[in-house]
């Protein structure tokens, strides 16, 4: 691997990322691997997870859209009926004959939830325009109609909302986790600020962002979780975007059940708070405050508060 981070390259079908330090592994699929580079940390940032570079198959229209209907167990007539046209149209996308127009694009990627990128077989690489992470369909963020922003992750954008407004906060949150995947610290910093100003968000921030209110918001919520006065629990000092997936536990009630209260794809705000026995988990959004403790890897959960707001 090289000393110097790249920003990727696809050779047959895998993505090369150059990371310092880190060599590449092997998935599950015999396909060879590496870490993403700097902005995978934007993903361990909120999902205290690591996250690899998947296969990338490269399909044409055609393609992707019979291995789309087909997966999702719809006739050429029912998916016809959905987009408003006629069953020979559909017939004739699967046969490479035609592609659909904008508006059908935009229908199908609602349907299938899946990025317009991807249904034109990905011609082009899609990067996060906030923190640089490179997009695959599960990451990508929503606008506030639910249709998918093909701009943003699920972290940086979430249902509308652009959830950093500092570029030293997002850059703050992702060093240290930067730092576990093996980089240097001075390294990752001096990275992050030379490619962030580079991004479409970054460079009209002054005319997307919401002037500060989002994190007026995030304030406000910061001080009402820290008022409930959690026996054992830190102070909160920061919250950062979680997407449900990866922080929705399972809680045992009294009753013998287990429930989760999240939904895996929605975008919250949250954070993890370190003690000697365990960890304490926030989640939050307009709605509720939720708090919790687990042990490593999210074992032995136990709900302490959901709190209606």
């Amino acid at each position: 691997m090289a000393d110097a981070i790249d920003s990727g390259s696809i050779d047959g079908n895998v993505v090369w990322v150059q990371v310092p330090s880190l060599a590449p592994i092997k998935n599950d699929r015999g396909f060879k691997t590496s870490f993403l580079l700097a902005t995978t940390c934007c993903v361990t940032l909120h999902d205290y997870k690591c996250i690899m570079m998947l296969e990338v198959k490269k399909m044409e229209t055609k393609d992707v859209l019979y291995e789309l209907r087909t997966k999702n167990g719809l006739t050429q007539d029912e998916l016809a009926e959905k987009v408003f046209v006629t069953r020979q149209a559909v017939s004739r996308w699967e046969n490479g004959d035609t592609i659909p127009n904008t508006e059908t694009l935009k229908l199908l990627s609602d349907i299938f939830n899946v990025s317009i990128n991807t249904l034109l077989g990905s011609p082009r690489e899609l990067i996060c325009q906030c923190c640089g992470m490179p997009l695959a369909d599960e990451l990508i963020g929503h606008n506030s109609d639910g249709t998918l922003n093909e701009d943003y992750c699920k972290w940086c954008y979430a249902d509308g909302t652009y959830t950093y407004n500092d570029m030293d906060s997002l850059i703050s949150v992702c060093i240290p986790h930067m730092v576990k995947a093996g980089f240097e610290e001075n390294q990752a910093r001096k990275y992050m600020k030379q490619m962030l100003p580079n991004l479409k968000y970054w460079k009209n921030h002054d005319y997307l962002s919401d002037g500060g209110k989002f994190e007026a918001f995030k304030k406000e919520l910061i001080k009402e979780i820290n008022d409930l006065n959690i026996k054992g629990m830190p102070k909160v000092e920061s919250l950062s975007a979680l997407v449900g997936s990866y922080v929705n536990l399972a809680y045992p009630l009294p009753s013998g059940i287990k429930a989760q209260f999240l939904n895996d794809q929605t975008t919250y705000l949250g954070t993890q708070l370190e003690s000697d026995k365990f960890c304490f988990g926030v989640v939050a959004n307009v709605d509720f405050i939720l708090i919790c403790t687990y042990e490593e890897e999210g074992n032995n959960p136990n709900l302490l508060l959901f709190k209606k707001r």
